[in-house]
């Protein structure tokens, strides 16, 4: 497949996927949606590593990225899926974009990594900002139900973050869908018992759009965008693909305004400008060679 298609795929799926995921709890309980979801990604997973026949390591390390990955991904899902019911998909997109700010905090703390430069703390410092204003009254948090939703996907972020961090220390070099399908079989039970929690009720009758949007999570979601957006990261310098959380919020923003009728007010977009803008200040000594290759091609 080529670099430049799979780049795009992964944009359009991580674009959509906040809206599908708002839209898979509809005529569903969020528990369920959730579960839903990750069984069809362990089953897909498991197909392909079949057809590939590609191995699923057992080693030390790759059980503990099985099991961090696992516990990794059921606090994130079951905090996103819960909070995607008071908070509007576009908002979900850029919660999540606070994602590099936040893992290169913990990377700094956790890893000893010197990589907070004064740079990249005041990009961080103008995505608290924005985060502030969004958490602001006349914001999107009116209502107790829309600030739970907020925290909520808060703390999904710090787990994204904190896995991401947890993961890199582990090291495991086994293959990316491998690690996929383990994280999926460890998380599966968890997702269970939240379905147990919650009532274990099966809808009865399921809107079509509704199934429509668990196995499309499930199948690009989970298991492809996952493996595409490892593929990109072997083919395309960390400046082009740290462009990805730059597009996708907006994407997410617009997406969810056109298809879903979701209001942008103006002190939400003034927080999703900052946080833009946090993250763009962030990455700017990784963009930097990249721009210098430019005004050197234009002299």
């Amino acid at each position: 497949m080529p670099v430049s298609l799979a780049y795009l795929t992964i944009i359009l799926i991580w674009s959509t996927t906040p809206l599908a995921i708002r839209w898979s709890t509809e005529g569903a309980g969020f528990a369920f949606s959730a579960l839903a979801r990750m069984l069809i990604g362990a089953l897909v997973a498991a197909a392909i590593l079949g057809v590939g026949r590609i191995g699923l390591p057992l080693h030390a390390r790759a059980r503990r990225a099985y099991l961090v990955g696992g516990l990794g991904l059921f606090g994130i899902m079951a905090l996103t899926y819960w909070g995607a019911r008071y908070v509007s998909s576009g908002l979900i997109s850029v919660m999540f974009g606070l994602s590099p700010l936040m893992a290169g905090l913990l990377a700094a703390c956790w890893l000893g990594e010197r990589s907070l430069t004064p740079t990249r703390l005041g990009g961080t410092l103008l995505g608290a900002g924005g985060l502030a204003l969004i958490f602001m009254p006349d914001g999107t948090a009116n209502g107790a139900n829309a600030t739970a939703g907020l925290v909520a996907l808060l703390v999904a972020v710090f787990i994204s973050s904190a896995s991401l961090v947890a993961l890199k220390r582990i090291g495991d070099d086994s293959p990316p869908l491998a690690t996929t399908f383990g994280s999926l079989v460890v998380s599966l039970p968890l997702f269970g018992l939240l379905w147990l929690a919650d009532g274990a009720a099966l809808p009865a009758t399921l809107p079509s759009r509704t199934a429509a949007a668990i196995s499309y999570l499930g199948i690009f979601g989970s298991v492809i965008g996952f493996a595409l957006y490892y593929y990109v990261i072997k083919h395309l310098e960390a400046s082009k693909v740290a462009l990805i959380t730059l597009i996708t919020p907006v994407m997410a923003l617009v997406l969810g305004h056109l298809l879903n009728r979701e209001e942008i007010g103006a002190q939400v977009m003034a927080g999703t400008g900052l946080i833009l803008l946090g993250l763009i200040v962030h990455e700017s000594t990784t963009w930097r060679p990249v721009l210098g290759r430019l005004r050197g091609a234009r002299g």
